[in-house]
């Protein structure tokens, strides 16, 4: 899959990514917003299992972000199942070096229009712990809106601390 953008292209991972992976995820400030899954430090060998695993993902639902052909960092989607079928949720992290250029709001908006062209979803939705008030402005710019705050829902680094959800809906 590749969704060409103005800044960045959202594509498929290729082994040739390994180097440019490990080098911008491997950052504490990116660990400390995304979930405990996500390796930290990150290194070359997470790099290989991760893209080896989102290559044999059916349906294919993890993507690079790429600027001038390097991956910077990722966006993927969980599609949900049961009760929860016709709803995914987002993920995203971007190398700091990109920060502040638009490039996540961008890719967002264009993973969720994937999302809601390709699969049978009417809600798209993202979960930001409270004091990631960055990746809630992404969202904002890429269209979703505010639904709760969920009280003391996630603990991240021995705090536990709300969670902020917001969505975007289509009927």
């Amino acid at each position: 899959m590749e969704l060409r953008l103005k800044n960045s292209v959202v594509r498929s991972w290729h082994p040739e990514d390994v180097d440019s992976l490990a080098e911008h995820a491997d950052n504490p400030k990116i660990w400390r917003n995304v979930r405990d899954a996500f390796p930290h430090p990150y290194t070359p060998e997470d790099a290989v299992e991760w893209i080896q695993l989102a290559s044999r993902q059916i349906p294919e639902t993890s993507f690079a972000i790429a600027v001038d052909g390097v991956a910077v960092g990722g966006i993927g989607l969980i599609l949900k199942d049961d009760v929860y079928r016709r709803s995914a949720e987002i993920g995203y992290w971007l190398g700091e070096a990109y920060w502040g250029r638009g490039i996540v709001a961008e890719a967002v908006r264009a993973l969720t229009e994937h999302a809601f062209a390709t699969y049978d979803l009417c809600r798209v939705f993202a979960g930001v712990f409270e004091w990631n008030s960055a990746s809630m402005r992404v969202l904002e710019k890429a269209g979703f809106t505010f639904e709760a705050r969920l009280r003391k829902a996630v603990t991240k680094e021995g705090l536990t601390v709300d969670e902020v959800m917001y969505a975007m809906i289509r009927e």
